[in-house]
């Protein structure tokens, strides 16, 4: 395909020892041409593909020197958009960057769409469609276990096995039609159906496999939504903390000190948690901390674990006993804090309000128990799983439904064989679960998804 040539700052904003500003495009090698001079008088249409070359931009129309800059060349196809790319390295900083962005938009250049570079590697073949979106899932991993998931996605092993189910249910077609061409033997119906059904039992059996793994993918893709509630000044702040190994929330003696909820990701023995620290529920008469209450409130019913904190020195409360009530079935670990202070509370009464939640003991003022409760959150989530290095785990909500939606259609195909419906009827079935599985890699996905798909990525990639 023939694009125009599209550039990009692709490095965060703001001050930095360096930027790199992308082109890509058939004329990005002559737009980079107009702007770029070295010492020796290179053209870098002379040059080798996968070089970089050190020089100034210049200005043609004012011969005013622009930045000094590393200009790396990769000719295409051996690209990642699979067209010719430069990409300029100045310096970092808002003024530098944007004056280089600048000056190759001048000369023919179009700013690129957020993603634009990513979706062109896709239009182009160079990755199909879940390779694609695990770039963003490579960049925004908080942990090294999500870091590997979307590297094996980059690498195309959901690609491969989503290649192989596929292959199997065109196999199966393949005898379908057969069987249509030729009604009149009949032996080619008694071999139809039977292949027809182990070849659709062997698409559902993998489709739930993968599915088995998509729990902890999108924990790992997306975090766990953890919540720490309990009465005010029981030590909320300090897990967080403690947690965090920054203080971030402000530690005081003086209950309703956290007005308002705070947001920070942490690694927990790789598994990453959205830590929010809520406002003590309880009820006030601060008109600022009951709006701080109602949204732990609020909070508390989107979460994915529950950290409840209670007091090792004060016995239960009322108060407790109702947080109690309002996570019943919820994954949830309790820590009772403060063991550095005399016993007050009921420990057996804990475990009876418990239940089967994990009880973890903690002084975070003397640093004790963490360890502990990091390891009581990493058993929870993935205790029992199957973690290996080649294991293959399926993390995007979109992959997610639509092996769900496959899984229904290819139970509906056998369904229907069992029930003796003629096999050009099964056939729209197969053909079905063929095009939605097709959806994952993006063969047989609008270009309406496609534009919505990379419009969520960030500008420059």
């Amino acid at each position: 395909m023939n694009f125009d040539t599209i550039a990009a700052i692709s490095t965060p904003m703001g001050e930095g020892a360096i930027a790199i500003v992308r082109l890509s495009g058939d004329e990005a090698v002559q737009i980079a041409d107009r702007v770029f001079r070295s010492p020796g008088g290179k053209r870098l249409a002379e040059e080798q593909s996968h070089t970089i070359h050190y020089g100034h931009l210049i200005d043609p129309e004012t011969n005013e020197t622009i930045e000094e800059v590393m200009v790396s060349l990769m000719k295409a196809p051996k690209t990642f958009t699979r067209e010719d790319v430069v990409e300029v390295n100045c310096h970092g900083g808002l003024v530098a960057v944007n004056r280089v962005l600048a000056l190759l938009l001048k000369e023919g250049a179009r700013l690129a769409e957020p993603g634009e570079f990513t979706k062109r590697a896709f239009l182009n073949g160079r990755i199909d469609l879940s390779q694609s979106e695990a770039v963003m899932d490579l960049i925004r991993a908080k942990t090294d276990r999500a870091m590997n998931v979307a590297l094996g996605q980059m690498e195309g092993k959901l690609s491969k096995l989503v290649g192989e189910l596929r292959q199997a249910l065109v196999e199966t077609l393949a005898q379908v039609e057969v069987n249509i061409d030729y009604p009149e033997y009949e032996d080619v119906e008694e071999m139809t159906v039977p292949l027809m059904v182990e070849k659709c039992t062997w698409v559902k059996e993998e489709i739930e496999k993968l599915l088995k793994t998509s729990a902890q993918g999108k924990i790992l893709r997306e975090g766990l939504s953890t919540v720490i509630i309990g009465k005010p000044n029981v030590g909320k702040s300090s897990l967080l903390n403690s947690l965090v190994q920054e203080n971030k929330a402000i530690v005081t003696d003086i209950a309703g000190t956290t007005r308002d909820i705070i947001e920070e990701y942490v690694n927990v023995r790789g598994v990453p948690l959205r830590l929010v620290d809520t406002a003590g529920i309880r009820e006030t008469e601060d008109i600022v901390e009951r709006i701080g209450v109602e949204r732990s409130r609020q909070v508390l019913k989107e979460a994915d674990l529950i950290l409840l904190v209670l007091n090792y020195a004060e016995r239960l409360s009322e108060e407790d006993k109702r947080l109690f009530e309002a996570i019943q079935g919820m994954d949830t670990i309790v820590v009772v804090n403060k063991t550095d202070l005399p016993a007050k509370v009921d420990l057996d009464e804990v475990k009876e309000l418990a239940g089967e939640n994990s009880i973890v003991t903690t002084s975070l003022l003397e640093e004790e128990g963490v360890i502990e409760l990091e390891e009581a959150i990493a058993r929870l989530f993935f205790a029992g799983t199957i973690e290996a290095e080649d294991m293959t785990y399926v993390s995007n909500a979109r992959h997610i439904g639509l092996l769900h939606n496959a899984k229904d259609i290819v139970d509906d195909a056998l369904a229907a064989a069992d029930a003796g419906i003629p096999v050009d009827m099964i056939q729209i079935d197969i053909t079905r679960a063929w095009e939605v599985l097709g959806e994952i890699v993006g063969d047989t996905v609008q270009d309406g998804l496609i534009n919505q798909l990379f419009s969520q990525f960030c500008l420059g990639k």
